[in-house]
C-alpha cells in the first residue's frame, strides 16, 4: 500500500509517528500547502518510507496528478472538512481508495433549520456511492475518533451486547487543562466553530430531525477520573452514520464543551467571526473564521502546556442478548503525559490520529474490505478493536451499574 497523507498540521502530523510503527505500507508521501510542515513531519521519524511534498488540497487535479505520479493506492484526507469533496473527487478520478475523518460539509434548511435538515454531513458523498463501486474502490468516510472509534464501537454493541437498541449516544468529554493561556483549543477551531455552531441533528424513531445548537444539556459521568461534564447536543457525523447500518430508535452526538467555550463560541456568531464568506480588510481580502483560527495558538503546539485526559466513547441503552434491560458505555481515554511521552503528540489529536491507521492496516491486510461509499459500521469491529490493542492503546466498557 502506498498512501498519499493530505495534511501535516495536528493530527496529520500526529499520523507520521503512529504509522512509523507499523508496517503494512511501502510508502507515505505527506503533503501539505505548507512543504516546511510535511518536511518537518516527516524528519521527526527519519525513516525513508516517508517523504513530503507541497499540495493544495482544494485542487482536485494538483492531487489527482500527485496520486498518480507517487504511485499512491490510498488518498488519507488530513484536513479540515472544506477540502473533502476535492480530494474525495480526485482519488475517485485517480483510481485510488480514499479515507477522511471528516464528511462533506452540511448546509442547514432555508426556513426552518432547527427542526428540519438541509444537506446533512456526508450527503454529498453518499450521493456518488454508485460511482465508486462501479469504480471497485472504497471511499472510507468518517474514520478517525468521532467520527470512527465510536461507529465501531456501535457496531460491536449491535453485534454482540444488544438484542434490541434504544439509543446510542456519543458523549465525549475531557478534564484537559492549558497551562498560561485564558482561551486555547485542543483541536481545530474552524472545525469546532463548523460543528457547534451548525443545527445538530438527532435521529429519532426513523428520521433525522434538527434542534438549536447546545441543546439538551445533561451530565455524563465520565470515567478514568475525569468526572462529571455537561453535555450538549452538537453536529456530527455518527448522527448521520450509524443509522445507515444499525437499527436504534435514537441516536444523538453530545459534546462536552464548557460554559466557557459556548460562550466564546455564540459571541463569534453574534459578531459574525464564524462565517467562512472573505470580507475586505484594508488591502486584504480574508474569512472572519480563518482569522479567527490564525490569531489562536496551534492545537498541535499545545502539548507541553497540557494535562489531563480526553475520552472518547459510546453510551448504548437497550435489550441485551439476555432479554434483561443493559447500559454501556464504550470508550477510549488517552492521558496527555502518555502521548506526549510515548509519541510527542498531544492527547486530542493524536487520539484523533490513531484510529485512521488502525483502519488502513485492516484494509491493506484484506480484512475489511468494500467497494463503495462506507462507514465505519459497515465492518466487522472485533478486528479493529483487537488492533487497537497492539497499538498501545486499548478501549473498555462499562456497565450502567459500574458509574455509581
Amino acid at each position: 500500500m502506498r498512501i498519499l497523507l493530505v495534511g501535516a498540521g495536528g493530527v496529520g502530523s500526529a499520523v507520521v509517528p503512529i504509522a512509523a510503527r507499523r508496517d503494512f505500507y511501502e510508502h507515505i508521501v505527506v503533503a501539505d500547502s505548507q512543504q516546511d510542515r510535511a518536511a518537518q513531519a516527516v524528519a521527526a521519524v527519519d525513516d525513508p518510507r516517508f517523504s513530503a511534498i507541497r499540495l493544495d488540497a482544494s485542487d482536485r487535479t494538483q492531487v489527482e496528478a500527485a496520486l498518480r505520479e507517487h504511485r499512491c493506492d490510498v488518498l488519507f484526507n488530513a484536513v479540515d472538512p472544506r477540502f473533502t469533496m476535492p480530494l474525495f473527487e480526485a482519488a475517485l478520478a485517480a483510481g485510488a481508495h480514499y479515507l477522511d475523518m471528516a464528511m462533506s460539509l452540511s448546509r442547514p434548511h432555508p426556513r426552518d433549520p432547527y427542526e428540519k435538515t438541509g444537506v446533512k454531513l456526508g450527503d454529498e458523498q453518499f450521493a456518488r456511492d454508485g460511482e465508486w463501486r462501479d469504480a471497485g474502490r472504497l471511499a472510507l468516510v468518517g474514520m478517525g475518533v468521532e467520527p470512527g472509534l465510536a461507529d465501531v464501537f456501535a457496531r460491536y454493541a449491535a453485534d454482540h451486547l444488544f438484542a434490541d437498541i434504544d439509543e446510542i449516544g456519543i458523549r465525549d468529554g475531557s478534564n484537559l487543562v492549558v497551562e498560561g493561556y485564558d482561551f486555547a483549543p485542543t483541536f481545530s477551531i474552524w472545525t469546532t466553530i463548523e460543528e457547534c455552531l451548525n443545527p445538530p441533528v438527532v435521529w429519532e424513531d426513523g428520521e433525522w430531525r434538527t434542534t438549536e445548537p447546545f441543546s439538551e444539556p445533561e451530565v455524563f459521568d465520565f470515567p478514568a477520573g475525569i468526572g462529571p461534564v455537561e453535555c450538549v447536543n452538537v453536529e456530527h457525523e455518527e448522527v448521520l452514520l450509524v443509522p445507515r447500518w444499525i437499527q436504534a430508535r435514537r441516536v444523538t452526538f453530545k459534546y462536552g464543551i464548557g460554559e466557557e467555550f459556548i460562550g466564546v463560541l455564540k459571541t463569534l456568531r453574534k459578531l459574525g467571526l464564524d462565517s467562512t464568506d472573505k470580507i475586505r480588510v484594508g488591502g486584504a481580502e480574508v474569512a472572519p473564521r480563518d482569522l479567527v483560527a490564525a490569531s489562536l495558538p496551534d492545537p498541535a503546539t499545545l502539548g507541553d502546556r497540557m494535562s489531563g485526559k480526553t475520552c472518547a466513547g459510546t453510551w448504548v441503552k437497550g435489550t441485551g442478548k439476555d432479554g434483561s434491560p443493559r447500559e454501556v458505555y464504550l470508550y477510549h481515554v488517552v492521558d496527555n503525559a502518555w502521548s506526549m511521552a510515548e509519541y510527542g503528540s498531544q492527547a486530542v489529536v493524536w487520539q484523533t490520529a490513531v484510529h485512521p491507521v488502525v483502519a488502513l492496516e485492516l484494509v491493506a491486510n484484506g480484512v475489511w474490505k468494500g467497494e463503495g461509499v462506507l462507514g465505519p459500521e459497515a465492518f466487522d469491529a472485533v478486528p479493529f478493536l483487537n488492533l487497537l490493542d497492539a497499538y498501545g492503546s486499548p478501549w473498555a466498557m462499562r456497565e450502567a451499574r459500574e458509574a455509581a
